[in-house]
């Protein structure tokens, strides 16, 4: 046990993975879950998405500036994304729609080189080329810890209060474990930058009350 003033929430997220083996072998090698991270390591490369939500058609969108094509594969007939950006994929000449599909095996050598899709109504599977296959079916924060003490979202996300604050006196979060909407090293930072800057300030209210 550790006694503190105050503490820092910053236990981030993770991606939701699919589950399949060939995922966890090709890792780092092909397979991401971050198209600003590595898109440019895919140029003039076929990519999958697999997705149909804000982030899979932001990141399919965000590809088309590497890509060839930009295969996007949904379990559905249509798009979770909202309408703006929907209307901006499907307008997207570089951006092919695989509906009713799921990722069901990736194969290669010592990096990506096919993604197998299911249609999901006819149970045929396709083998497609790939250089590149981008996972975007959101994240998970990590809060489970948390739960019944601090204030979360229905996603497991931290509510802040006010700044970087929880509803806990004295507790403050930062990074992914909060932020739902950029998900960058340098925006957690940041978040880290300011959540320091909150303790500090606390800290110091405290003790003047104290004294």
């Amino acid at each position: 046990e550790y006694e503190g003033r105050a503490v820092i929430i910053a236990t981030g997220a993770n991606p939701r993975k699919i589950g399949l083996e060939g995922e966890q072998t090709f890792a780092g090698k092909g397979v991401s879950y971050c198209a600003t991270c590595d898109g440019p390591f895919f140029r003039n490369q076929e990519i999958v998405v697999v997705g149909g939500g804000d982030s899979a058609i932001e990141e399919a969108t965000f590809l088309t500036k590497f890509a060839t094509t930009v295969h996007v594969v949904h379990r559905r007939e249509e798009l979770r994304a909202s309408k703006v950006m929907q209307e901006r994929a499907l307008n997207n000449e570089k951006i092919k729609f695989h509906w009713n599909s799921e990722l069901v095996d990736i194969k290669g050598d010592q990096k990506v080189q096919q993604a197998i899709l299911k249609n999901l109504k006819t149970n045929e599977e396709t083998a497609m080329d790939a250089g590149g296959i981008f996972v975007a079916i959101g994240h998970e924060p990590n809060t489970k810890l948390f739960k019944n003490q601090i204030d979360l979202n229905e996603n497991g996300y931290i509510i802040l209060k006010n700044k970087t604050h929880t509803n806990i006196e004295g507790v403050f979060a930062a990074g992914d474990v909060h932020d739902t909407d950029y998900r960058q090293a340098i925006t957690a930072a940041a978040y880290g930058c300011m959540a320091a800057i909150d303790v500090d300030k606390y800290l110091t209210e405290s003790k003047d009350k104290q004294e």
